[in-house]
């Protein structure tokens, strides 16, 4: 079905070049490579983590969940980085839910236990929404969270993004549904 309008970016804005490093706030945004599973098995063996992303992975899992991320990036819908601080992979963040019609995508992020209490999701974030508005030219990026997870929400008050609202009982974890917060940050902040 055609759209009355003209799409925000058009296709090939992502699968037209390779994904690229991002630099900044002292850390460097990559690309997943395979010699990261046992970082991405531990992220999602902690406990925190578990608790709001809901999941956990064997090595083989891992190694099938950074194989899917250069697809995501060639069908233009995801991106995933390794967010790394000298030359140690330290958390994970990501453009999920990527609608190059409406210049908008989803950011997520978790951080591993022993990197915490660096400001690394923050600088991260900053780094990965100064890429998608000012290089990639997406016009608003969200971010939903619990409620129920503080940390989240600071980190999205630190890095400009507003809280919106809340969704009622939007997402389900394993103590059961929960109400999300949702921030966004427009290309015009």
């Amino acid at each position: 079905m055609p759209l009355l309008t003209t799409p925000a970016l058009s296709p090939g804005s992502l699968s037209a070049s390779a994904q690229p490093v991002i630099d900044g706030e002292g850390l460097r945004l990559r690309p997943w490579r395979e010699t990261d599973a046992d970082a991405v098995v531990a992220g999602f063996a902690d406990p925190a983590i578990q608790r709001w992303h809901c999941r956990s992975l064997s090595r083989a899992e891992a190694l099938e969940w950074i194989a899917q991320w250069p697809l995501r990036w060639r069908a233009e819908t995801d991106a995933g980085w390794a967010i790394v601080e000298n030359d140690q992979v330290v958390g994970q963040t990501g453009l999920r839910h990527i609608s190059l019609d409406e210049g908008l995508g989803h950011v997520s992020y978790w951080v591993l236990p022993t990197a915490r209490g660096q400001r690394i999701a923050p600088r991260a974030l900053t780094a990965l929404t100064r890429w998608s508005i000012g290089e990639l030219g997406l016009h608003r990026l969200e971010l939903s969270h619990s409620t129920h997870n503080a940390a989240s929400c600071q980190v999205a008050q630190r890095c400009g993004y507003l809280l919106e609202g809340t969704k009622r009982s939007e997402a389900r974890h394993a103590d059961g549904w929960h109400d999300m917060h949702l921030h966004a940050r427009l290309a015009t902040d």
